[in-house]
């Protein structure tokens, strides 16, 4: 496939034409060095987009499925007991942490602790453990998609690398066979606009797969915000008047 995007001109007369993954491969050490480099980047980067585009897709899924059912339910235990079919729901995880903390608040006040809180901590107490697993959760979506800015930036400058070092042994050989023709000079800019491609070929699909990821999460997150803010109306009327 990669070496769709170049032949070298001149080349391997009794093959018809050497193509770019042949010249690479029998390129100078650096050149390898820096077309693995990519490859592997390129790899990695392939399996976290597709990766990341199923946890998403399963976590906005279970998410609309879970709030359909908060609001359909007239019971917070209700929705409790089912909190299982929505492990992969970041809002659902950010229920459980409120209602577990909203029933040892219950519990204390049942056993007469009440006093132990101060006015508006309970509300405050509440509120923390949505923040807490709303940051958790956020941290957890947001897993890998470094990965996917750190291939989008730095793949073109090791491509550029290579580039330079494809150049430097063109003019290398220039330099030892006293002339400058096609033949000493295309292997060596073969070697550098190959690393150019390959690293274009590894960096394009990154930065974009990394846009898309990143509007997704900045979604579930505004979701992760309102509902906390409903949770806690909920509390409030109905709980800790």
């Amino acid at each position: 496939m990669i070496g769709l995007f170049l032949a070298a001109p001149g080349a391997a007369a009794s093959s018809g034409g050497f193509d770019l993954l042949q010249l690479l491969l029998q390129a100078t050490g650096a050149v390898r060095a820096v077309l693995f480099l990519l490859v592997v980047l390129s790899i990695i980067g392939w399996y976290v987009i597709g990766y990341k585009a199923f946890s998403l897709g399963r976590a906005a899924a279970e998410s609309a499925r879970f709030l359909d059912a908060f609001w359909q339910a007239k019971r917070l235990d209700e929705i409790y007991q089912n909190i299982e079919q929505y492990t992969r729901s970041p809002i659902a995880h950010m229920f459980k942490a409120g209602y577990v903390e909203l029933s040892k608040i219950q519990s204390q006040k049942q056993k007469g602790e009440a006093g132990s809180f101060q006015e508006g901590g309970e509300m405050d107490n509440v509120e923390r453990a949505l923040r807490r697993a709303a940051l958790s959760e956020g941290t957890h979506l947001e897993n890998m998609i470094p990965f996917l800015a750190t291939v989008g930036s730095a793949a073109p400058f090791i491509g550029l690398f290579g580039t330079v070092v494809g150049v430097i042994n063109a003019f290398t050989k220039i330099g030892q066979n006293g002339s400058a023709n096609l033949a000493t000079v295309a292997p060596g800019i073969a070697e550098a606009l190959g690393t150019t491609a390959v690293s274009l070929v590894a960096a394009v699909p990154a930065v974009m797969a990394y846009n898309y990821f990143a509007r997704r999460i900045r979604v579930l997150g505004a979701e992760m915000d309102s509902f906390t803010n409903d949770f806690l109306n909920i509390v409030k009327r109905h709980f800790l008047r």
